[in-house]
């Protein structure tokens, strides 16, 4: 059925249409970028309209990642190193903005405007300035090529009215809803922001960070480098999660490059420039700075150890089934596992208005009348959890990834707070993970006080290499119970079976 509102929907589209198709033909809004020496199409979205764009979505982003790290010493090291490379630009004179996400993903990405971000799990993973550099340069490179920009006016010309939010952040998720919060599941904001930078849009980010590399005096090669790290930590993420494809929150996903692409890059560049014989590497003084990082969570936003999620500032703690990976974000903790399997925990969220949506609730009341309420829920009872009363349901779930079995359990950890877990599963493993699942469940227990302030989160540790070390007695030190010598590796950029040399300055975990 036609609604009475579709020709006006259709003429303002064609409207559109023909805007962007005069505009097209007659040059308008095609304009020629000083960084790439390109003409491109930004007609839809000015610099002006770029700032605002960041400006709004900063926010969304620092709830998304859990906010920014607190150490003032790294955040000046990072703002400071940005500035640098940004000076190198050309566009010198924009108000660049850099920011260390407090999240251990391994991603980096940019908001038009001058927005750059890295995460800790990205600093945690180079082991020179230079590394880091690289990657600052070529977030740099996004915003001075005005790829987004590009892609908005592209979008826009294509198809008519298209929200910059949507196009740049997509939905953010976290609604409360059952289906939609299994459906959204693996959505990422940096990925949704990047995933739709072209082959070319890369390669140039690529060309503009070694340029303003070498400006800067950075080694260049460090680009080309840190790129193959990044490969191995994605696939042992992988390899981990027991998944046979790289990790779905990896920098690798959001941005789709090889080793042979940046070396191209990076030849393409030196032609336009000679390379500083001087490079600057900075291992020691990037290494300094990495001394004492917490390594995957702090105590203000919890940490995930092994099989163990533990949160002092909430009083908890709690342990997924082996063979699953945790991350933590602002909104929950997320665990993937083997074939999809998913565990969801968070707090039970306010409404829309402001007012807790647990409070005054039984949790069998809670998953009946608030988050379950859009779902056929069966299997409805009410437990105890090491002293906290709870209730579980189950339910069938239609996502975008295709029909799961969901198991929901609410907790009252005390008046005001209802904490949640979220069980996922394809129908024909459903089985044999009730027990694991089960386990979980009842592995949640509040932390007393001495507890509380006795957990540290594990941190980054430097030592220098002493003959008859190797790779595998110094995981040993680590407090990895899986894939110790492999990690060891990865953060340190070696190769497998390669050894670490004497003398070298290398990093370690340590949970002390």
């Amino acid at each position: 059925m036609i609604s009475p509102s579709a020709p006006r929907r259709y003429g303002r589209s064609a409207a559109i249409a023909l805007l962007a198709f005069s505009l097209l033909s007659t040059g308008t809004g095609c304009s020629t970028n000083p960084a790439t020496g390109r003409s491109s199409f930004t007609g839809f979205m000015s610099s002006e309209e770029e700032k605002k764009v960041g400006r709004d979505e900063h926010p969304k982003i620092l709830r998304e990642f859990g906010g920014e790290y607190a150490d003032p010493k790294v955040r000046q090291y990072v703002q400071q190193l940005g500035e640098r490379l940004a000076k190198n630009s050309e566009m010198a004179d924009l108000k660049f903005t850099f920011t260390v996400l407090n999240s251990d993903i391994v991603n980096a990405f940019a908001l038009p405007g001058g927005y750059v971000y890295v995460t800790r799990g990205l600093m945690a993973l180079a082991s020179t300035e230079a590394e880091l550099a690289g990657v600052i340069g070529h977030e740099i490179g996004h915003v001075t090529a005005r790829h987004t920009a590009q892609r908005y006016s592209a979008a826009v010309a294509s198809q008519g009215a298209v929200t910059v939010g949507a196009l740049i952040l997509g939905v953010l998720t976290g609604s409360g809803q059952v289906a939609q919060a299994a459906g959204d599941l693996g959505s990422s904001i940096a990925g949704t922001a990047l995933a739709s930078y072209s082959r070319d849009q890369e390669f140039e980010a690529d060309m503009l960070g070694v340029r303003y590399l070498d400006r800067t005096g950075f080694d260049d090669n460090a680009m080309a480098g840190f790129l193959g790290k990044m490969q191995e930590e994605s696939r042992l993420t992988a390899q981990i999660a027991g998944r046979g494809d790289a990790d779905e929150f990896s920098i690798m996903q959001s941005h789709p490059r090889t080793a042979d692409r940046v070396r191209q890059a990076t030849e393409e560049a030196r032609k336009q420039g000679a390379a500083n014989p001087q490079a600057r590497i900075g291992r020691d003084e990037y290494l300094d700075l990495l001394e004492g990082m917490s390594w995957s969570g702090d105590r203000e936003s919890g940490w995930a150890l092994n099989r163990q999620f533990i949160h002092p500032g909430l009083r908890l703690r709690f342990e997924v089934p082996a063979g699953f990976r945790m991350m933590n974000s602002e909104r929950n903790v997320m665990a993937l596992g083997p074939n999809n399997a998913r565990i969801v925990f968070d707090q039970a969220p306010r409404t829309r208005e402001g007012r807790n949506s647990a409070e005054g609730l039984l949790p069998a009341n809670y998953l009946r009348e608030v988050w379950g309420r859009n779902s056929s829920l069966s299997q409805i009872e009410s437990i105890t959890i090491n002293g906290m009363p709870a209730a579980t349901a189950a339910a069938r779930l239609q996502t975008k990834g295709g029909t799961l079995d969901a198991r929901l359990v609410a907790i009252r950890f005390d008046e005001r707070t209802m904490f949640r877990f979220l069980f996922l599963s394809q129908q024909a493993q459903t089985g044999s993970l009730n027990e694991p699942y089960r386990r979980t469940t009842y592995s949640f227990t509040k932390l007393s006080d001495r507890e509380a302030q006795a957990a540290q989160p594990p941190r980054i540790r430097t030592v220098r290499v002493a003959a008859g070390d190797t790779a595998e007695s110094l995981a040993r030190r680590m407090p990895f119970e899986e894939f110790g010598p492999q990690r060891f590796r990865v953060i340190n950029g070696l190769t497998a079976g390669q050894q670490p040399r004497v003398g070298d300055r290398v990093k370690i975990i340590t949970a002390e």
